[in-house]
């Protein structure tokens, strides 16, 4: 029972991450979206930018969730 309860804290703990990568999206678009409108020429060179780092982003919350899910299924 301790154990199972054990699980749940450390998934739990895993996915606080979640709220980096939230908040580290938000951040990459508004930046790209201030770029972007405050010159629009600079969109060809910026957006691949933002594109890659909302992916490296993005794959910490997947790391976090793969954590998550192998604290609780195995």
């Amino acid at each position: 029972m301790e154990a199972e309860a054990a699980k749940f804290v450390g998934a739990g703990l895993a996915v606080i991450a979640l709220a980096g990568v939230g908040l580290g999206i938000g951040n990459i678009f508004s930046t790209l979206i201030g770029s972007i409108a405050r010159n629009p020429a600079v969109q060809p060179k910026v957006f691949p930018i933002g594109i890659l780092g909302f992916a490296l982003t993005e794959a910490v919350a997947l790391f976090a969730l793969l954590i998550a899910f192998l604290i609780l299924f195995a």
